[in-house]
């Protein structure tokens, strides 16, 4: 049985599609990751799967329970930690777990073992008596991910678990993930827009945009397919020149794909080195002066921008790109 699985599924506010019939499974064990830009459809999806949001139409199990007809069952046998941090700072550590195992109704007589185990798993136990106030941002995190593990979840779902913590904080929350995940063995369904969150600690990634799955595979599999090398060059903006020299980029041999951003071009390819020499060649025949170059290994930011057409963009834009693509469908009706 599959820890997720989701069919056709859709949500329609008005007339914008935020999420338009998408279908993915996530396995017993595994961590998932979900990106998109902003305003894609992640938060819509995942609000569906922890039984916030209904949807307009689709099907969507959660650790075998429909997330309709059966949400008190989802409910039972999922953790959620949401974006912002949802412990009470005037209470300490301890009593904030003790609230949440009432919450959870955990049976009294496992309360105290499930609290120290989580205390000591999270690196916490010296500052459980402590005031949550007096709690680094870090602490915080880490106290909200043992809230939402104390019930002992089928399924753990993390809206951006890092977001605005610092570089060193967030790694020792990838820590503490991979710590948790190899204790409980439980599946994960995290959402980011850190790629470097992504690749570090997700067996698949799900990429999402308007509303709807644009790949799905694990990040190492989704960077060989892009090529071996990344080369990426700039030039002045010379408009005919530019989009005549990137369609003869195009018709090299060993170039897998190519993406533009402003003056920058960015080609994937499965032989960089020899790649370079063709593209100086073409940029001189078309009068063209390349102003940077430089080769390296594909990222995840690679894939994303490769999927998406460009690097995390503003929620209003994509809303209002969701709009135009409303008004077209409706004239085209």
């Amino acid at each position: 049985m599959n820890a997720i699985e989701i069919n056709s599924l859709s949500k329609e506010f008005g007339k914008i599609k935020a999420v338009e019939n998408i279908s993915l499974e996530v396995k017993e064990g595994e961590i998932f990751g979900f990106l998109g830009p902003n305003g894609a459809g992640k938060s819509t999806t995942m609000m569906i799967l922890t039984t916030l949001l209904k949807p307009t139409s689709g099907k969507a199990l959660v650790a075998g329970y429909d997330v309709v007809s059966q949400a008190k069952q989802v409910r039972q046998n999922i953790g959620y930690v949401q974006q912002e941090i949802s412990v009470d700072e005037y209470l300490t550590g301890r009593e904030n777990l003790i609230l949440q195992a009432r919450l959870n109704h955990i049976p009294k007589n496992l309360v105290k073992k499930r609290i120290d185990e989580i205390l000591e798993l999270i690196e916490l136990t010296d500052k459980q008596n402590e005031p949550v106030i007096t709690y680094s941002g870090g602490m915080r995190k880490r106290l909200d991910l043992a809230g939402g593990l104390l019930h002992q979840p089928k399924v753990l779902f993390l809206d951006e678990p890092t977001v605005g913590l610092d570089i060193q904080t967030r790694r020792k929350i990838w820590e503490y993930l991979k710590k948790i995940h190899e204790k409980f063995g439980m599946s994960i369904f995290l959402s980011t827009h850190y790629m470097e969150e992504a690749d570090n600690l997700c067996d698949r990634i799900g990429i999402i945009d308007y509303g709807q799955i644009q790949a799905i595979d694990s990040p190492q599999t989704m960077k060989n397919a892009l090529g071996n090398e990344v080369i990426t060059f700039t030039i002045s903006n010379n408009g005919e020149k530019k989009s005549n020299l990137i369609s003869k980029i195009k018709e090299i041999e060993y170039v897998k794909d190519i993406t533009t951003n402003g003056e920058g071009i960015t080609v994937f390819s499965s032989k960089g080195t020899e790649v370079i020499p063709i593209i100086f060649q073409l940029s001189s025949s078309f009068g063209i002066k390349i102003n940077s170059i430089s080769l390296t290994q594909p990222t995840l930011d690679d894939v994303f921008i490769s999927y998406t057409g460009r690097e995390l963009r503003d929620e209003t834009e994509n809303f209002n790109k969701r709009i135009e693509h409303a008004k077209m469908k409706r004239l085209r009706a």
